[in-house]
């Protein structure tokens, strides 16, 4: 990939602005790009240094400069004002460059926020024509997920990708905390998820490319949780990057890590260990047991209390029911609530589980697309789609199924985040989903009429952990994909342009290496 941007000249290009005649475009290399952006013939010099304002992130902003060093007390001066513009939203800024003074104004902090973050890419650029940028996201929700319950990363991981993030005006991180392999999370009330669900013995490996169906495995222990402290600390962390975290806890399905620990909360009530194979596992919880709902109450109530964002997501993905079918207390739960069949106690359970969200901890619930009852997998047709109707205020993350499947949640009324896979999962190899594929990518099916587009919240990528142990693989598949989400999720569809992008991304890989960064180049 390198050596194909060293072979690109500076793309020229002409946006359209009501204020002023077409304007070519030099040196302003932004990713994401600005949905408003017009240049002057003058230009300014950034190199010399920025002396910043008092303001709320005046500390952040030096702190930038430094790391990229960037003098902070000479040169430009910088301030933060108050914008007049109410069209600006929750997230909006204006950029104003001109007279060796730089504006960023905004009616937020989030909005302070992002001014910085393209300013910082600016800065790097060195002398720059004159501007003003007026610019506000595309989505509210542009997410980017880690899943840990497969290998524990730890959190200067975490804290490294949420840097990125920031730079890339992302708002959600979602982190994916339990699961078969592994429980990540202390809960206080039930010390064994994590003394024992945190653990396993061996771990499957991907033998010649096999993943799945690979029979091989390496024979070493692999651990590792966040206790609450810890989380407390990266919630923080993450609030000061203007990201919220999304948690997500595994249920009914995935569930093989808490069943190891406590081995009442299934339905076959015998001890498991943590499985060393990946996959679609059949070990679920057990709905109909009131001691197991107290137990996802409680978790739940914890986990609340450590994030402070409004929504916890609870996974509802590849659940199989072999576990369910022919057991005595599912089949009087079933009797008691007149369910049909076990897509329809999937849902009732989610139901309850929202209720509790809502109700009790005053959040909201989200979950794969699976939680709305229909089968979406080829080795789940046996099985009838629910009968029951969906808590309606329940996010739908969608990652799989048919346009007619998103469109029942469309009609439905749920609010959609759109992470299809196919366009979407950063453990695909680039083969299977290259740059240009992970950039092109609509979360608004055309098709839409603008009321049913409005339900469509956003998107999320995101990285599944199976094959990638350590940071250096994560990094792999997750640079430079992740910048073209980041654009797709900030930059209105009629601005976008591959071409620009591609051609910007040199200025990022160069910033990406310098903070050791392992990036891809197998971008084709």
């Amino acid at each position: 990939m390198i050596k194909q941007f060293l072979a690109f000249t500076v793309l020229i290009l002409t946006i359209s602005c009501k204020e002023q005649v077409n304007t070519p475009i030099k040196d302003i290399q932004l990713i994401p790009f600005p949905n408003h952006i017009v240049l002057q013939k003058e230009t300014i010099n950034l190199s010399n240094g920025l002396q910043v304002s008092e303001g709320i992130y005046k500390d952040y902003l030096n702190k930038e400069l430094t790391r990229s060093k960037i003098p902070t007390n000479q040169g430009i001066k910088v301030v933060f004002e108050k914008s007049q513009l109410d069209s600006l939203g929750d997230e909006g800024y204006q950029l104003i460059a001109k007279h060796n003074k730089i504006s960023i104004l905004s009616n937020t902090k989030s909005g302070i926020f992002y001014g910085i973050q393209t300013l910082l890419q600016l800065v790097k650029l060195g002398k720059i024509q004159t501007f003003e940028i007026i610019d506000k996201p595309q989505f509210q929700w542009r997410s980017y997920m880690l899943d840990e319950a497969r290998y524990f990363q730890g959190k200067e991981t975490v804290k490294r990708l949420l840097d990125e993030m920031a730079h890339l005006k992302m708002n959600v991180f979602h982190w994916h905390l339990t699961n078969d392999a592994g429980w990540r999370i202390e809960i206080k009330k039930y010390p064994l998820l994590t003394e024992i669900g945190s653990k396993r013995d061996s771990t499957q490996t991907n033998d010649q490319g096999k993943k799945w169906d690979s029979k091989t495995y390496d024979g070493v222990p692999h651990e590792g949780f966040y206790t609450q402290e810890e989380i407390k600390e990266i919630v923080a962390y993450a609030n000061d990057l203007n990201i919220t975290i999304i948690p997500e806890i595994s249920i009914p399905g995935h569930a093989s890590a808490a069943i190891a620990s406590y081995s009442w909360l299934g339905t076959l009530l015998e001890p498991i260990k943590v499985p060393e194979n990946f996959g679609v596992l059949k070990t679920v919880f057990n709905p109909a047991s009131e001691r197991s709902i107290t137990f996802i109450h409680d978790v739940l109530s914890e986990v609340s209390q450590l994030f402070t964002g409004n929504t916890i997501h609870i996974g509802g993905d590849e659940v199989k029911f072999d576990q369910w079918k022919n057991n005595k207390e599912i089949a009087s739960y079933m009797k008691k609530y007149k369910l049909a069949n076990y897509r329809d106690v999937q849902v009732k359970f989610t139901n309850d589980v929202s209720h509790y969200i809502e109700s009790t901890l005053g959040k909201r619930l989200m979950g794969w697309n699976e939680i709305m009852g229909e089968n979406v997998h080829a080795w789940s047709t046996k099985d009838s789609n629910s009968e029951m109707a969906l808590s309606k205020n329940a996010i739908i993350h969608f990652w799989r199924g048919t346009p007619e499947n998103f469109k029942k949640a469309i009609d439905a009324g749920h609010q959609i985040v759109n992470s299809n896979h196919e366009f979407t999962y950063l453990d695909y190899t680039y083969k299977q989903l290259n740059l240009e594929t992970a950039y092109n990518f609509n979360p608004v099916p055309s098709e839409l009429s603008k009321f049913e587009a409005s339900q469509i919240i956003g998107l999320g990528t995101q990285m599944w952990g199976e094959w990638t142990p350590t940071k250096k693989e994560i990094f792999y598949q997750t640079f430079p994909r992740i910048a073209a989400y980041a654009e797709t999720g900030w930059t209105a569809s009629h601005h976008k342009n591959y071409k620009r992008f591609y051609l910007t991304l040199p200025h990022l890989l160069k910033e990406w290496g310098k903070a050791g960064i392992y990036v891809s180049h197998e971008d084709k």
